[in-house]
């Protein structure tokens, strides 16, 4: 049986990229959307590969013998009568050591309990980091109030605009809760370039409404509060005042793309 290791395994890891991707959006916690394509194609050949494996090793028998003697002799062999031959690799026959079965762990959690999308702590061990960019004139805003806008959209904004395109607007943001001291909380969001490997995190403080326990989902509104000189250490992160905090569900696709 162990001879259909590997064909299991490539099926299994098959199954689970085509569940987060074909019946769900739970592929987003890890990549971008334009990976979907992609990741279906994966899918589909590591499935069409397991199965052909399999069935070529059952019609040719693999030329194995299942493995059933375990490295054990007839006692013809080396003239060790019976004895058990362990030559430094462990125990194990032609389709491989058991312990290869133990890489089918991580393809059954993905399938049955795919892990959630980056959060709080995620957020909370990556240091203060800001694109490298000089303070300018940005575009000017859309019109009308309240105004939608990304956290990475805002930051920048409100570090770089030498312009001062918030200025007398209304913005709306949404993101998850994290704590800092004295009682601040920000609304925060991971932008992915790729993949959640290469996450960074926005974040915005927000003043004059209660905060929300860690990592909810909530939308904010409110005025911009200028702090710090433009381009400055001192900018970084950016003060909302808010005028409602509004808590919501998780969106399907929880990170911001640049």
């Amino acid at each position: 049986m162990r001879r259909y290791g590997g064909p299991v395994l490539l099926c299994l890891v098959g199954a689970a990229v085509l569940r987060i991707t074909l019946l769900s959006d739970l592929y987003l916690r890890y990549v971008q959307h334009a990976l979907r394509p992609y990741l279906i194609v994966s899918g589909i050949a590591l499935i069409l590969l397991g199965v052909t494996t399999a069935v070529l090793r059952s019609r040719t028998g693999g030329g194995e013998d299942d493995g059933e003697d375990d490295g054990e002799c007839d006692g013809e062999c080396d003239g060790s009568d019976g004895e058990t031959h362990d030559d430094g690799h462990g125990r194990h026959g032609a389709a491989g050591p058991r312990i290869a079965w133990l890489l089918t762990l991580p393809a059954l959690a993905l399938l049955l309990f795919p892990p959630p999308a980056l959060g709080s702590y995620s957020a909370g061990r990556e240091a203060t980091q800001r694109a490298a960019q000089g303070v300018g004139a940005f575009p000017a805003l859309p019109a009308g109030n309240p105004v939608a806008l990304t956290l990475a959209e805002f930051s920048s904004r409100a570090i770089y605009d030498s312009g001062r395109s918030l200025s007398g607007r209304t913005v709306r943001m949404t993101g998850f809760v994290t704590h800092g001291s004295g009682g601040t909380w920000y609304l925060t969001r991971l932008m992915v370039t790729c993949c959640a490997a290469d996450a960074t995190t926005s974040k915005v403080e927000i003043r004059g409404e209660d905060a929300p326990p860690t990592d909810t989902w909530v939308t904010v509104t409110g005025t911009w509060h200028p702090k710090g000189r433009l381009g400055s250490d001192a900018a970084w992160p950016p003060v909302l005042d808010a005028g409602s905090a509004r808590t919501v569900k998780q969106p399907s696709d929880p990170y911001e793309t640049p």
